[in-house]
């Protein structure tokens, strides 16, 4: 009889599981699966209009953009906004551990807190598992108000594989910052050795921090049932420059296909250029192929992924297993050799910069909460440009020759490691 109890208990515990596995690896929206058909250049008026009407917020007129590089850069601008908030301060953010800028961030908005600032941050429960608790009973002790997105619960397990990747900074809603760093030590330096990565975070001021504002408030009502609104969240934002731009979002509990959409439209629309800088760059079929159609009526496709300095390689070697298609139809790919290269940019016939937290993979496309600033802006992709040269300089490429060529070995554990892209 005990034999039997036990049996039966053990069955129901690997059922248990198997059942929380598939829910966690499966979706509940239907994945695109059809290629998108080119209908209009990246400068016709409906390419923006369809991104404006039919994905996404409107685009907004009057906006100014300044682009930060690397920790030395990016950090001291947002720490003396946070110092300068009178009125309320909102932060999410999936990376927030340790060391002396996670003490640096903990103390600015316990120091406004207690000025009487509202302050409300937003960490992933997953990604914000290594921070330091006693940052957190600081903040939390001077009044700032803190969530985790989607701590685990037995009745809702389900949502574990959905995190908020989305890295949001807004400051009493008028000046707002997003891009890729996370708040650890790896991301403070200027990329000068492999310790410190290489990453890009942009500035922003004008009528787009409004909805900058509000992707914040959607998750921030989904984990606190708390609706913040109101002239200290939403202040009227009078124009500050001649920057064109629209905040971007995706979930899987609110159109987890948009930003994936977006990008598939973009592609599609590309006349001349496509620039993109990928830190997790695991394209699938749809992706590929777009791509590769680009490529096939002129559009030059650069691309820098990571080195050999990954932070995942299962990642790359995912990645590495999807470049043939790409590289056989005239793709460059360059793999940045100085250290991790976290950038997530894509810029497109000189026109849209599209800046923020998506990775080009499945996880960002279908599983994660995205944020993306769609800007379009010449002058701004012009300097994108720029920098993504600079990249260049410092990346090696890979040729199709040398993709051929590589380990069996190598080819191997790509091959296994393509079978996990779908969570990647």
């Amino acid at each position: 009889m005990r034999r039997r109890i036990k049996t039966i208990a053990w069955t129901f515990v690997l059922t248990l599981a198997a059942t929380l596995l598939a829910l966690n690896l499966t979706s509940g929206e239907k994945k695109l699966d059809e290629q998108i058909k080119r209908e209009y250049t990246l400068h016709d008026p409906q390419y923006q209009r369809a991104l404006g009407v039919m994905l996404g917020p409107p685009i907004t007129e009057g906006n100014r953009f300044k682009a930060l590089y690397n920790g030395d850069q990016i950090f001291p601008p947002m720490l003396d906004a946070i110092r300068g908030a009178q009125q309320s301060i909102t932060f999410e953010t999936y990376i927030y551990w340790s060391g002396d800028i996670g003490q640096a961030f903990a103390d600015a908005l316990a120091e406004r807190a207690r000025a009487g600032v509202k302050v409300h941050v937003l960490l992933d429960w997953l990604g914000s598992a290594k921070v330091d608790e006693g940052f957190i009973r600081e903040m939390e002790r001077a009044g700032v108000e803190i969530r985790k997105f989607h701590k685990p619960d037995w009745y809702d397990i389900a949502r574990m594989n959905n995190r908020t990747h989305r890295k949001l900074l807004v400051v009493d809603g008028r000046i707002g910052f997003t891009g890729g760093v996370g708040i650890a030590p790896a991301w403070t330096g200027d990329a000068q050795d492999a310790e410190h990565w290489r990453d890009s975070h942009f500035q922003v001021e004008g009528p787009v921090v409004a909805q900058m504002q509000a992707v914040f408030m959607d998750n921030w009502v989904k984990v606190a049932g708390d609706v913040l609104h109101g002239a200290r969240y939403f202040p009227a934002l009078a124009p500050v420059g001649d920057g064109r731009a629209q905040m971007f979002s995706s979930s899987p509990s609110g159109g987890s296909e948009s930003m994936h959409l977006m990008y598939l439209l973009s592609i599609a629309a590309a006349t001349r250029t496509i620039d993109l800088s990928s830190a997790y760059f695991v394209p699938d079929d749809l992706t590929v192929g777009a791509l590769v159609a680009a490529l096939q009526r002129g559009v030059r496709v650069r691309i820098i992924t990571p080195g050999p300095i990954i932070d995942s390689k299962t990642v790359r070697s995912a990645s590495r297993a999807a470049w043939g298609p790409l590289l056989e139809a005239g793709a460059q790919i360059s793999e940045y050799q100085p250290t991790m290269f976290h950038c997530k940019v894509f810029t497109v016939d000189g026109l849209l910069v599209s800046v923020g937290s998506t990775n080009f993979d499945n996880r960002s496309f279908r599983l994660n909460d995205e944020a993306n600033l769609n800007i379009y802006d010449e002058a701004f992709a012009k300097a994108q440009t720029v920098q993504f040269e600079r990249d260049l300089q410092q990346s090696r490429r890979l040729t199709l020759e040398a993709w051929k060529e590589r380990p069996l070995r190598e080819k191997v554990i790509e091959r296994v490691a393509a079978l996990l892209s779908d969570q990647l």
